[in-house]
């Protein structure tokens, strides 16, 4: 009767240690298509940051200028432009219901 158990015993650790075995290679494959995914990329980022560094040195320029612009604006205005103003009344439906029964 021990010897059966022990038997029994042994055949499940290697049922589990092959179980695992399985999991942990196909955890392995997993972690190998997304290595590759993520080495996609970053090799699209860096073609991105590669294509617009150009862009650095002219958005100061174009800064500046929207910020005389909106200086411009602030005179015209009176001030900084507060929230819009909200209608009094509820405007009415042109179409639906109760612009066709009217």
């Amino acid at each position: 009767m021990k010897t059966a158990l022990i038997i029994a015993t042994l055949v499940e650790l290697v049922l589990l240690v092959v179980v695992l075995a399985v999991y942990l290679v196909t955890i392995a494959a997993t972690l190998r298509k997304i290595s590759k995914t993520l080495g996609l990329v970053t090799f699209g980022v860096r073609a991105i940051e590669m294509q617009t560094q150009p862009i650095g040195p002219v958005l100061g320029e174009i800064n500046g200028a929207l910020e005389q612009v909106a200086g411009a604006l602030e005179g015209v205005v009176g001030g900084k432009p507060g929230p819009p103003a909200q209608p009094e009344a509820p405007m009415e439906p042109v179409t639906g219901p109760k612009a066709q029964s009217q």
